[in-house]
């Protein structure tokens, strides 16, 4: 069965929730290398959708600008 990706305010809400856990010291050291991977994984994703957005925005701007 296909992972289903996870929406853009998913992502920021659970790297949010990640950075909370370690500003306050709760993040177990034997689990830090794994969340850090994890919230490296997230940005990615979230660089990934803001740049899709930019591209299908420029492209609608450009349509109206040619009508």
């Amino acid at each position: 069965m296909a992972k289903k990706e996870i929406s853009y305010n998913e992502a920021v809400g659970e790297i949010e929730q990640i950075l909370q856990q370690l500003e306050n010291e709760e993040l177990d050291i034997d689990i830090l290398t794994e969340k850090v991977k994890k919230v490296s994984s997230l940005v990615k994703l979230c660089k990934k959708k803001l740049h899709q957005t930019e591209e299908e925005v420029q492209k609608i701007l450009e349509n109206i600008s040619d009508e």
